[in-house]
C-alpha cells in the first residue's frame, strides 16, 4: 500500500530540477559503436585484473577481469569484438586508469534487447545462496552512487542481521532521468529485483522511496507491487522532493528517521539501500543469467542537440554519445559525468561510461558564468547558511577554512571525513566560496598521508 506522507530530511537544497529535457524520452537504443574501453576500476573495493590478453577474441557477457577480493566485482564483455588492447584510459575519478579495449566485430549487433520477465514469476525457484552468486558472477554494483558491489550488500551476514530494504527511486540531482524512465518502463523488472534482494538479505520488509514530483512512477510502482508483490511487506512512500534525498544517509533518515553513525553503514543499523538501476540489474542476473555489461545513460543539458534516455554498452564513450545526439550547440563550455551538483567534468571526450555513470550532462557558457565558483570569492559573511543547509549537520566553512591554511588535523576534528560532497554548502555560499572544493582537497590530502605512512 503506498503511503501518505512528505517524507524528508534536515538540511538540503532545492536547485532547479531541469528534468523536462528528458523525462518524457522513452529509453532508446545508444549508437552503434566500434569500440569499447571497459575500465578495470568500476567500483569501491580492489581493482580488477584482465582474464584477456590483446588479440583475443571475446564474446558477449564473456568475463574479462576479475578480482579474488571479496570487496569487488568482476567486468564482462558488452559486445563481441577483439582486444585491441590494456592500457591506460581517462578515468573521472582517479585520473587515468587500466582498460580493456575492444575492438567490435563487423556484422556483428553490439545492442542487446532489453530484458522482460513473466508476470507468474516467483522468488521460490531461488534460494539465497544462488541469488547472491549470480549477483556476484553479473559484476553488479550500485549503479546510482560509489559504485558498492552489491553481493557484499545483499549477502546475510551474522553479525550485521539486516531488517529493512531501502529502495532508492529518488533521482534528486538535476537533469538525470535514467532512473526515472527505468521505473515507467521496468517496473515489473524492479519489483521482482526488490523481492529478489529482500530474499537474499533476509530483510522482513521493504521500501521503495521516490520523490514526490516524479508522481507517474509513484502510481506505476505502486500498481505492480499490488499485482505482483502482494503479502510481501513491500511499500511505495513519496519523499519530498529536496536535494539530496537520494543520498544513502539522508534517506534512511527520511523513510526510517534513523542516523546511521558517523563513519558508519547502513547495515550497521540493519538497513541495506539499493538504487533501482540495481535492482533491476539484480533480476537479469538471477531470472535472465545476464550480466551488467549495459546501462541507461541520460544525455541532457542546455548544450546538447539531442538530449534523451539510452541503453548503451559499458565502454562506450563520450565522443560516441556526443555524436549520436548530434554534437552540442556553441554555446557548450562543460561536460559533466553526472549531475551539475556531485558530477565530475572531464576534458577527455574518450572517456568511457562505467557501471557507475547514470549520466553525461553538457552545460552552457551562461550557466557556468552563473555558477557561484565563476564568481568573485569574497571573504566569509559567517552567515550560518552553510550550516543550515548541510544534510549532515557539519560545519562545512571551518572544514573549508581549516583545509585553506593545510590544518588537516582541524579539519579532520570537524569531521571533514564525514562530509558526502553534495554540494549544498557551495550551493548556498553568498560569498561564492566554493567550500565542497576546499573539503574535498582535504580528503585527497589525507588519504595521501595515510597511504605514505602505511608504506
Amino acid at each position: 500500500m503506498c503511503a501518505r506522507g512528505r517524507y524528508s530530511f534536515p538540511g538540503g537544497v532545492h536547485p532547479p530540477e531541469k528534468k523536462d529535457l528528458t523525462s518524457d524520452r522513452r529509453i532508446q537504443p545508444g549508437p552503434t559503436i566500434t569500440e569499447v574501453a571497459v575500465m578495470l576500476s568500476q567500483h569501491l573495493g580492489a581493482v580488477c585484473k584482465p582474464l584477456v590478453r590483446k588479440a583475443q577474441a571475446v564474446q558477449v557477457g564473456q568475463k574479462i577481469g576479475e578480482s579474488d577480493a571479496y570487496v569487488s566485482a568482476p567486468i564482462h564483455s558488452p559486445i563481441n569484438g577483439k582486444v585491441k588492447d590494456i592500457a591506460l584510459r581517462s578515468h573521472p575519478v582517479v585520473g587515468r586508469s587500466p582498460a580493456i579495449i575492444i575492438e567490435a566485430l563487423p556484422y556483428h549487433p553490439t545492442r542487446r534487447s532489453y530484458f522482460t520477465i513473466e508476470e507468474d514469476f516467483n522468488t521460490d525457484r531461488y534460494s539465497v545462496e544462488r541469488i547472491c552468486e549470480a549477483v556476484r558472477e553479473a559484476g553488479i554494483v550500485g549503479m546510482g552512487g560509489a559504485g558498492f558491489p552489491t553481493r557484499v550488500k545483499i549477502e546475510p551476514n551474522p553479525r550485521l542481521p539486516k531488517h529493512t530494504l531501502i529502495i532508492n527511486g529518488c533521482e534528486c540531482e538535476p537533469y538525470i532521468t535514467c532512473d526515472y524512465r527505468i521505473m515507467l518502463e521496468w517496473t515489473r523488472q524492479i519489483v521482482a529485483g526488490v523481492r529478489l534482494a529482500r530474499k537474499a538479505s533476509g530483510c522482513a520488509r521493504a521500501f521503495i522511496a521516490i520523490e514526490d514530483n516524479k508522481p507517474e512512477a509513484i502510481e506505476l510502482m505502486d500498481a505492480a507491487v499490488k499485482k505482483y508483490a502482494y503479502g510481501d511487506n513491500i511499500q511505495v512512500i513519496p519523499l519530498k522532493t529536496k536535494y539530496p534525498q537520494g543520498g544513502e544517509r539522508q534517506l534512511i533518515k527520511a523513510v526510517l528517521n534513523r542516523n546511521v553513525p558517523t563513519g558508519g553503514i547502513p547495515p550497521m543499523i540493519g538497513v541495506v539501500v539499493l538504487n533501482v538501476a540495481t535492482t533491476a540489474a539484480i533480476a537479469e542476473a538471477v531470472i535472465g543469467h545476464l550480466p551488467l555489461t549495459h546501462r541507461v545513460v541520460t544525455v541532457s543539458g542546455e548544450a546538447i542537440a539531442r538530449p534523451g534516455n539510452y541503453y548503451v554498452p559499458i565502454g562506450t564513450s563520450v565522443e560516441d554519445l556526443l555524436e549520436f545526439c548530434e554534437g552540442v550547440t556553441e554555446r557548450c563550455a562543460k561536460v559533466v559525468l553526472g549531475g551539475p551538483m556531485m558530477g565530475i567534468a572531464i576534458s577527455d571526450l574518450k572517456t568511457p561510461t562505467m557501471k557507475t555513470t547514470n549520466a553525461v550532462t553538457f552545460l552552457t557558457k551562461e550557466q557556468i558564468g552563473r555558477a557561484k565558483f565563476a564568481r568573485r570569492q569574497t571573504a566569509c559573511i559567517r552567515c550560518g547558511r552553510c550550516l543550515q543547509a548541510c544534510p549532515e549537520n557539519l560545519n562545512p566553512t571551518k572544514i573549508a577554512h581549516a583545509v585553506k591554511h593545510n590544518l588537516l588535523d582541524v579539519a579532520e576534528r570537524y569531521y571533514m571525513s564525514a562530509c558526502i560532497e553534495c554540494g549544498c554548502c557551495s550551493y548556498v555560499c553568498p560569498a561564492n566560496i566554493e567550500l565542497t572544493g576546499y573539503i574535498k582537497t582535504g580528503k585527497i590530502y589525507v588519504a595521501r598521508q595515510r597511504k605514505r605512512m602505511a608504506q
